[in-house]
């Protein structure tokens, strides 16, 4: 039966009146069972000895300076399972939705969907019985202006009243770096993208300048967040580095970026410190492969390139004679390499800890993709939350502080003999450990600068 029913387009502008949100574009989603909505701050509490929810909102994707303080009656609670495959327990309210000219009462369940592409999902439950989904349409209804959403929402603007913060990096549209732009937002900071080709430094020993793209100075910043890739790591570091010299405060210093990305330094440097790594060996001959092979206890066997990331250019080799032809290959093209021993009882997974200001925040459990042994969640693997012993706290924490960084991701595996280190990242990535803690790590990392400048709203 068609009848009543209304057609609609993939994505949709409605309004949650009883929520005060006039405006929020939702992705219509047949195929999931449970609407969302985009929540932050999720705090239970009892309001004439009932059971409610208060949450924050950010109505407008990629804009956290808007936001709305919601509260409502709490549901029910209920175990969802994500579309990356992680499960987690959310709270339920009913609330109106309203949509082309029709209003109903729907079932919402409250989750940071930073990670989304929109701020809503409408899923099949709120649309049975009065929608019919066009999948190739959009917006059937109109769409808001920006003009117009000013005007909805001028009103919950959060005004700047805080630090001046740059985000030194390569690529705006990142999720890490949107999400830490939108949580210094939040924050009541104005934070500035600024891309690391457009920067350029005036070395003065009076007078020391960074300029910017048009020949902007750059003199008023009161810290500066560096997200450098490796391919930029000597510019970048070079740009932080003049930030310091100025007199801004960098949220991890040119110095500990530049020791960490040198993979073999770093491995020297952890070890000196008593910190448990795998069998690792390094040569510059090729005629020293098969020692080397033997030295980290023969094949199976890893070998890594020192200036990859996030899984590239580390590789399984199964076979004592695929170890040598790799090894040689590398060597023939001149590339750093470092060999270690495969742990085999890791079997495909690694702990990441997030470390901010010496304590770690949050640790996830990162398992490869089928068929893959690296676990980093730009190879595919998966996260989910979970739970550290005391010695691997304290190794992720030494870690951190071994190479000098205010913010680490560490990387751990569990062996037969216990915890081993494999890598201190000194960007680590948000998307998974935000996506399977559902924690505001990014505010995490403005909160530490807030902390180091004695910031006090």
């Amino acid at each position: 039966m068609t009848l009543n029913k209304v057609i609609v387009g993939s994505e949709e502008w409605c309004s949650l009146p009883q929520l005060r949100i006039p405006a929020i574009k939702a992705r219509v989603d047949s195929g999931a069972k449970t609407s969302s909505l985009h929540a932050i701050n999720i705090m239970a509490f009892k309001k004439d000895g009932v059971p409610w929810v208060s949450f924050d909102v950010h109505p407008l994707q990629s804009n956290g300076k808007t936001t709305i303080h919601c509260e409502a009656p709490i549901h029910d609670r209920r175990k969802v399972k994500s579309s990356s495959g992680s499960s987690e327990v959310r709270f339920v309210i009913k609330t109106i939705l309203s949509i082309a000219n029709d209003s109903w009462e729907v079932e919402i369940t409250l989750t940071n969907r930073d990670s989304m592409g929109y701020r809503m999902l409408l899923g099949r439950e709120a649309m049975s019985g009065k929608m019919l989904v066009d999948p190739e349409a959009s917006c059937l209804f109109g769409s808001h202006s920006k003009e117009s959403l000013d005007e909805f929402y001028f009103t919950h603007i959060i005004q700047k009243t805080g630090l001046k913060i740059g985000l030194l990096a390569s690529n705006p549209e990142l999720y890490s770096n949107r999400r830490i732009i939108e949580a210094g937002q939040e924050r009541g900071h104005e934070v500035e993208f600024l891309n690391i080709k457009d920067c350029y430094i005036k070395l003065d020993g009076q007078n020391p300048e960074m300029h910017y793209r048009g020949g902007r100075i750059l003199n008023d910043f009161d810290a500066i967040i560096p997200r450098i890739r490796p391919s930029a790591t000597f510019y970048g570091c070079a740009l932080t580095r003049h930030f310091e010299a100025m007199g801004v405060y960098t949220l991890n210093s040119a110095s500990a970026i530049t020791q960490s990305r040198d993979k073999l330094y770093a491995l020297q440097l952890l070890i000196n410190n008593g910190l448990p790594i795998p069998t690792t060996g390094f040569a510059n001959s090729p005629l020293d492969t098969d020692e080397l092979i033997k030295m980290v206890g023969g094949a199976p066997l890893i070998v890594k390139l020192l200036e990859g990331t996030q899984g590239k250019g580390v590789v399984l080799a199964e076979t004592k004679k695929a170890a040598e032809s790799l090894i040689n290959a590398f060597k023939s093209l001149r590339a750093n390499i470092l060999v270690q021993e495969f742990v085999k009882e890791a079997n495909g997974k690694d702990i990441r800890c997030f470390v901010v200001n010496g304590k770690v925040v949050e640790s996830v459990m990162r398992t490869a993709a089928p068929g893959e042994f690296r676990a980093n969640i730009h190879m595919g693997g998966t996260a989910a939350i979970t739970k550290i012993t005391t010695q691997e706290r304290k190794i992720a924490v030494l870690a951190a502080k071994t190479m000098g960084l205010k913010i680490a991701g560490v990387d751990i595996i569990r062996s037969q003999s216990g915890p081993l280190l494999l890598e201190v990242n000194s960007s680590p990535g948000l998307e998974g450990i935000e996506g399977a803690s559902n924690k505001n790590i990014a505010g995490k990392m403005i909160e530490a600068i807030e902390r180091a400048l004695k910031y006090k709203k």
